[in-house]
């Protein structure tokens, strides 16, 4: 087979990108480089610049490159500022992958990966989240995944196209400091952009109804998500692959945001205590996922522990900002 990563030079995008290159798997890039680095991607792998928007771009190079499965990553993914321009998330997400599955049934392309997100839960009263949890996204971000899986099923189900939505937890870490996740906006990298400028880290409430008082979150090396991308575009290759599979990716093990920064104050030797600052609107006290679907489904387990998430991701800083 030969599979179209969309946002195939993202942070992400390029860690699966290279999972399944060095699995043996056929790979084509298409990424707008908004936020993608071609550098990222190794030799070997094509590279388009464009948009999922684009629909005679797509429509080429699903064409000229055979393509015969898709992994659809390419999104806008920062939920504040998705309150803030909800219809550029609305327009980018759901219209991208709108055009995008258009010209996958066109080309009679039957298989197809979607990257979806835990924040479709929004803030469920559940110690583990299952597949079953009832949806209720609390930003236009995560309503775009909501409404992007009901495409993917609606659209698969008229077309013949077999589908799996990976709904994915925290994402941190790196196979390879140059992979690193560049952005400032999850707490790993938030934690050191502050320790950088000298500055203690902060925790938005220490008041929830969790263990030491913050909130609790499960985090997912970015390595084993791409192994978990890889697990399921080798499901959906058999042959006899039909119908849809939702699955959560997570290690199933939750920990605290005080428990993540005073493992980064061990890793990074700045142990100075956070600041407590006041709770942020819409943050779930707990959000851990019930991760057996994804062992009984896709014969996938997450194997990399948090330490390993915040050592690869502080040598990834370094590299890319210093510190």
């Amino acid at each position: 087979m030969t599979w179209l990563i969309t946002g195939g030079a993202g942070y992400i995008g390029a860690h699966v990108a290279r999972a399944m290159a060095d699995a043996g798997e056929r790979v084509v890039a298409l990424d707008d480089l908004s936020a993608g680095v071609p550098a990222r991607l190794p030799e070997g792998i094509p590279l388009i610049e464009g948009s999922a928007l684009d629909g005679g771009l797509l429509k080429r190079v699903l064409g000229e490159h055979a393509v015969t499965g898709v992994v659809h990553l390419a999104a806008r993914k920062q939920v504040g500022e998705s309150v803030a321009e909800p219809t550029r998330y609305y327009q980018e997400n759901v219209g991208g992958l709108a055009t995008l599955l258009e010209a996958v049934a066109e080309a009679g392309v039957r298989r197809f990966l979607f990257s979806s997100s835990a924040a479709v839960y929004g803030n469920p009263d559940a110690d583990l989240i299952t597949e079953d949890t009832p949806c209720a996204p609390l930003s236009p971000y995560g309503e775009t995944k909501l409404a992007g899986e009901w495409l993917v099923r609606a659209a698969g189900r008229a077309h013949g196209i077999a589908t799996v939505c990976l709904r994915y937890f925290n994402v941190a870490g790196a196979a390879a400091p140059e992979l690193a996740d560049t952005g400032v906006f999850n707490v790993i990298p938030m934690v050191f952009d502050r320790l950088t400028r000298d500055e203690a880290p902060r925790v938005f409430g220490d008041d929830y109804p969790t263990p030491d008082g913050t909130c609790v979150r499960d985090y997912i090396h970015v390595a084993d998500l791409a192994d978990a991308h890889l697990a399921a575009a080798r499901r959906l290759a058999a042959p006899e692959a039909t119908g849809d599979l939702t699955v959560n990716i997570g290690r199933g093990e939750g920990v605290s945001v005080r428990e993540l920064i005073e493992l980064i104050g061990e890793v990074t030797g700045d142990r100075r205590p956070p600041l407590v600052e006041p709770r942020r609107p819409g943050d779930a006290p707990r959000a851990v996922a019930a991760a057996g679907l994804a062992a009984r489904e896709l014969d996938w387990a997450a194997r990399r522990g948090v330490r390993e998430m915040v050592e690869s991701a502080w040598a990834g800083w370094r590299l890319h900002h210093g510190g």
